[in-house]
């Protein structure tokens, strides 16, 4: 990847982390932790790979993203207000009645496709926009997110059985793999491993990636655009609380706000990241 747009992807990626701490923090509620860890992976996809326009966030032609694991809606948010679909001061009024950004995501909301959150049907969803696609002979592509405690549902095991029977090449799944959820760590409560061997036993194409190196996301993409008659699920490898120092690896910050401290402690940390990216 050409160095200077990987730095930029590295700054936009940090200025979305900011964003997140900005929503919890205001709202006193959220999902920092798992937020976080997608921060680079929608810096990418909305940065780089998806075909969309925020002047036009309805347009036909535009590549469709589902957050399956919906409570991670501050990052979906926090891209999409770098990205202009919505003013960044939408971010301070998170889950406030009335607000615009609630705790999960709404498609009233510009550049949202569809109303996600109950864990296990946002990849169902993102199967019938690929279908509709394929029906429709429409070149868009549809991208999914996962997390890797949600794969534990069964509907979405039900979901890559259809995916691959009707052979939707226009739809990439990612799954979130940071190892912790809700309850404690994935290999503790239900432990859906090995995840790569269960996507390729249902019939799809499987990628690794490191979640939070461009240049790895970058390769794992342009491998997925490559592949043909089967669908692609990239198992990205991440950091819970990524980009925070005491949010990193900690389940205790899946759904827990920042406090006035924690803040400003997560403010200065994220500042001095790209004060450090913009000096190189």
């Amino acid at each position: 990847m050409d160095a200077t747009i990987k730095k930029q992807l590295e700054i936009t990626a940090v200025r979305v982390r900011m964003g997140i701490i900005e929503g919890t923090f205001n709202a006193k509620s959220g999902h920092p932790g798992g937020s976080l860890s997608i921060s680079d992976l929608l810096t990418y996809l909305y940065s780089v790979k998806m075909n969309v326009n925020p002047a036009y966030p309805d347009m036909a032609q535009r590549d469709r993203l589902v957050l399956s694991k919906g409570h991670c809606a501050p990052a979906l948010y926090s891209i999409l207000a770098e990205k202009g679909f919505f003013p960044k001061e939408e971010l301070k009024s998170l889950r406030h009645i009335g607000a615009l950004l609630q705790g999960h995501p709404c498609i009233s909301i510009p550049g949202v496709d569809m109303s996600s959150g109950s864990l296990g049907q946002g990849i169902s969803v993102a199967n019938g926009i690929a279908l509709a696609g394929k029906i429709d002979n429409a070149d868009y592509k549809v991208y999914t997110i996962l997390g890797d405690g949600e794969i534990e549902e069964g509907q979405v095991w039900e979901a890559a059985m259809f995916a691959a029977h009707y052979k939707l090449d226009n739809l990439v799944a990612i799954v979130d793999n940071n190892g912790l959820q809700i309850d404690g760590k994935i290999s503790e409560v239900c432990s859906p491993e090995p995840i790569t061997d269960k996507f390729a036993a249902f019939g799809w194409h499987v990628i690794t990636m490191d979640a939070h190196d461009f240049d790895d996301i970058e390769r794992a993409f342009d491998e997925a655009e490559k592949i043909s008659g089967k669908p692609v699920a990239i198992i990205q490898k991440s950091t819970k609380g990524k980009g925070v120092s005491f949010m990193e690896d900690k389940c205790s910050w899946h759904g827990s706000a920042p406090n006035k401290e924690q803040y400003d402690q997560a403010m200065q940390e994220l500042n001095a990241r790209i004060n450090e990216l913009e000096s190189k």
